[in-house]
């Protein structure tokens, strides 16, 4: 079934036999006590897996999930109660757990749905990957491991995957507004092991978004993907053990936006503010970062991995100015600490599945294009560290604390990129870092598709990005002093 033959709004109704006036029904019982809001999630997922490993396609997985979460929320509380049977029966008995979270209320206000909430239309694709034969996926994943292998005779090992799913999501609140949506997702990673007697070395790669198959057709992305993460495993491989020591360090275009999300991203959500928990809280209007540094959160970005037409609350998603020329504008909101903090929701209320809540989550996240050329920023280095690409990372949200894994990475010596290094990681403040940034280049790149953000135990599909970037100072831990 192609995903432009859906009407998500009908699909419900009809495979669930519900109608808007079921909704209103349920919504009036959520709201019988002394609430603020309310609102039904409906979800329907269908996802699949192939994988392989030493030249097999050796897993295949199928997953379907439905189910309905019912949200209720009076103040600073919620109650959020979820079923996988979406039934009238469930759903009021659902609504009647989420409520007890409030005193009772003598008047109930009416709730009347039909209104549409208004939407994009970012990533109305044809097909996914669910629609294309598995025997068709499994070569693709054959020549992938065939490529990647002929890269170098080191190469022991390679595995790649391909995910694929299709949610279908619609959202009923006690405003009496409806949205829905048809959410498409896919992702190709590629994993390269290489050993020459000595060393044993890792290099991945990856990539998708909200796009159909054919995407990693397109100029033979796919080839891509696996020679570039063979390269990267070659390249750790000859690499030295990286130096220790504060230095100035240039962070390449891309992917390293992971370390702008994790330090300072998740301090700027509505909820770590509205609690004053974050080293951003009550600082808006405030200079936080280098006059070269803006940053924003855009989920309006067509096919990319992080967009949504709605967030999971039913609002549009938007672009948010979060830093301006150095200077603090905004955070990123969800309906509840939006209120809370009296100000707009921004489209970033985020969960992982109809049987979470929802929070302020990113969407799209990055640093906007400078001046400087790229060159010019790896020729004004005497001494430092150039981050190409980044693993795992910690961060503290109360303090910015952040400690990041290089898992590529180069020296800068008298202005030159010299040799490779492994082993090194960033140990930083966030707020701290954006102060130190000193030169911006004019070559901002998004990630390729491949974010995935954890928060409270519930994961979301997120993307990143910046431009190269130089910071003067941060300490950098490895193996050599």
């Amino acid at each position: 079934m192609a995903n432009e033959l859906v009407n998500p709004e009908q699909f419900f109704l009809t495979r669930f036999a519900m109608s808007e006036r079921a909704f209103e029904r349920i919504l009036g019982t959520a709201l019988e006590r002394k609430a603020d809001y309310a609102d039904l999630y409906f979800e329907h997922r269908s996802a699949e897996t192939i994988a392989l490993e030493e030249s097999m396609v050796n897993h295949t997985s199928k997953s379907v999930s439905h189910g309905v979460g019912v949200r209720v929320c009076a103040e600073d509380r919620t109650g959020y109660a979820y079923s996988d049977e979406v039934t009238i029966d469930r759903m009021r008995l659902a609504a009647e757990a989420a409520r007890a979270i409030a005193d009772q209320r003598a008047a109930v206000p009416a709730v009347h749905v039909g209104q549409a909430a208004p939407s994009h239309a970012l990533y109305e694709v044809a097909a996914t990957p669910l629609e294309i034969p598995v025997e068709d996926r499994a070569k693709l994943l054959s020549e992938i491991d065939k490529v990647a292998r002929a890269y170098d005779p080191r190469i022991r090992n390679v595995m790649a995957s391909i995910i694929a799913e299709r949610k279908i999501v619609m959202i009923v609140n006690s405003e009496g507004r409806l949205a829905a949506d048809v959410q498409p997702l896919c992702r190709l990673n590629v994993t390269v092991i290489a050993e020459d007697g000595k060393s044993r070395q890792m290099g991945t790669y990856g990539g998708g978004g909200r796009v159909e198959y054919r995407f990693f057709l397109e100029n033979e992305r796919w080839r891509q993907y696996a020679i570039e993460a063979a390269r990267q495993a070659i390249v750790n491989l000859d690499a030295a053990d990286a130096p220790a020591g504060e230095m100035m360090v240039v962070l390449g275009p891309g992917w390293p936006g992971i370390l702008l999300h994790e330090a300072v991203g998740h301090g700027l959500e509505g909820d770590f503010n509205r609690k004053g928990v974050s080293a951003f809280s009550n600082r808006i209007g405030q200079k936080v970062a280098s006059e070269l540094c803006t940053v924003v959160d855009d989920g309006t970005l067509p096919l990319r991995r992080g967009s949504l037409n709605v967030d999971d609350e039913g609002t549009p998603t938007s672009r948010t100015v979060l830093i301006e020329k150095g200077i603090l504008r905004g955070y990123l909101q969800d309906r509840m600490n939006a209120r809370l903090m009296k100000m707009a929701p921004t489209g970033n209320g985020r969960r992982e599945s109809f049987a979470h809540s929802p929070m302020p989550r990113m969407t799209n996240t990055f640093m906007l294009a400078g001046e400087s050329t790229p060159e010019e920023i790896i020729r004004s280095v005497k001494y430092g560290l150039y981050a190409v690409s980044f693993g795992g990372g910690q961060v503290d949200i109360t303090n910015g604390k952040f400690v990041f894994s290089a898992s590529e990475a180069y020296l800068i010596e008298d202005g030159h990129v010299t040799r490779p290094v492994k082993g090194a990681t960033l140990i930083g403040n966030g707020p701290e870092v954006l102060t130190r940034v000193s030169m911006v280049g004019n070559d901002l790149q998004l990630d390729s598709g491949i974010g995935t953000c954890g928060k409270d135990g519930q994961s979301v599909p997120v993307g990143v990005g910046l431009p190269t970037i130089r910071v003067d100072a941060i300490t950098v831990g490895g193996t050599r002093a």
